[in-house]
């Protein structure tokens, strides 16, 4: 027992020491290798480390975009509470004894509109506090611009807002007829990029790596998948060898893991409603009506159906075990 505590202990030391390195400052090339190797001896040691410190890998390592926006929702709430603002009114519905308030969103069918407005927003919050500004050039859209414009010279200084990154994203997803599962798939691989290729989602890169992530989880969830010569068709300026080579670049810097768990994928989905609570983003609620309630009480009675059946089927194959229950309690039999 103590050794398996002692094994545990220098787990999570290592863990700490690989999760906690930030990349805040430059550093010179020899200390960055030296550090480099002595993550990949730790990693090659200690392999579930790797997969335990990614949240885009493991359900139960928390997600990246929440841990960011926490920080902006402490000090909006510090400063409601130093400065005596009220929350003003109540825009929150609750149900009743008449009436009960649900959403159209849940975990297998999330609603589209609510779903863009939070991954843009956790998108958001990553451009807002990230740790640096390390990137590559197959994302920088001074070196591959996605329209004709010239690109200012200070366009890596403007942080967007998230106005700015919900258009953006809702004018591919509209123009795409993408779905909202596919843009929860998106911020797994957003976040899965950043974790691997260790860079930052900055304002020099920010619309290239959200392209990317877009086009990968729209042709691994849908059946029909978008094509790269179709984006060409909304982003009018875009080359398809463009999007062929950032397709390729982004798929070799996730090591060609695109697989996300169902775990994975409902943590992503239940830690994006956290985020719209945290930030007064409410799903739309409406009453429940007649017909709609007809319906969920028919959706639940063939789910009773089906359950019926599929313990009939198990009681027909444990007959035999239940013939020897049976003869096992019968009376016995005394000369």
């Amino acid at each position: 027992h103590k050794s398996w505590r002692k094994t545990q202990k220098r787990k999570q030391s290592f863990s700490l020491c690989i999760t906690g390195v930030a990349h805040t400052t430059p550093i010179n090339r020899i200390t960055w290798f030296c550090r480099k190797y002595t993550q990949q001896q730790v990693l090659s040691y200690y392999p579930d480390l790797a997969l335990e410190s990614n949240p885009s890998d493991h359900p139960r390592a928390s997600t990246i975009f929440l841990s960011k926006s926490q920080t902006d929702v402490r000090e909006k709430r510090k400063s409601n509470h130093i400065n005596h603002v009220s929350p003003g009114q109540l825009t929150k519905k609750y149900s009743s004894c008449s009436t009960i308030f649900i959403d159209d969103s849940t975990v297998s069918q999330p609603n589209l509109r609510s779903t863009i407005k939070c991954v843009t927003l956790a998108i958001f919050y990553h451009i807002k506090n990230r740790d640096s500004d390390r990137s590559l050039d197959i994302f920088d859209e001074k070196s591959h611009p996605l329209t004709r414009e010239e690109v200012p010279d200070d366009y890596y200084k403007h942080d967007p807002d998230h106005k700015h990154i919900y258009r953006f994203v809702r004018t591919l997803f509209s123009a795409a007829q993408l779905t909202a599962e596919c843009a929860i798939v998106t911020l797994v691989y957003l976040e899965r990029l950043l974790t691997y290729a260790e860079i930052d989602i900055c304002p020099s890169n920010w619309k290239r790596i959200v392209l990317g992530a877009i086009l990968l989880a729209s042709k691994v969830w849908d059946d029909q998948a978008v094509w790269n010569v179709d984006y060409c068709q909304i982003l009018k300026d875009i080359t398809v060898e463009d999007m062929n080579e950032m397709e390729r670049h982004f798929l070799e810097l996730l090591q060609f893991n695109i697989n996300v768990p169902a775990s994975v994928y409902a943590k992503y989905y239940f830690d994006l409603r956290s985020l719209a609570d945290d930030n007064n983003l409410s799903f739309l609620l409406e009453p429940l009506s007649k017909e709609r309630a007809q319906k969920l009480e028919a959706i639940s009675r063939l789910c009773e159906d089906k359950y019926k059946d599929l313990s009939k089927a198990a009681m027909r194959r444990s007959f035999s075990a239940d013939n020897l229950v049976g003869i096992r309690r019968s009376n016995a039999i005394l000369s």
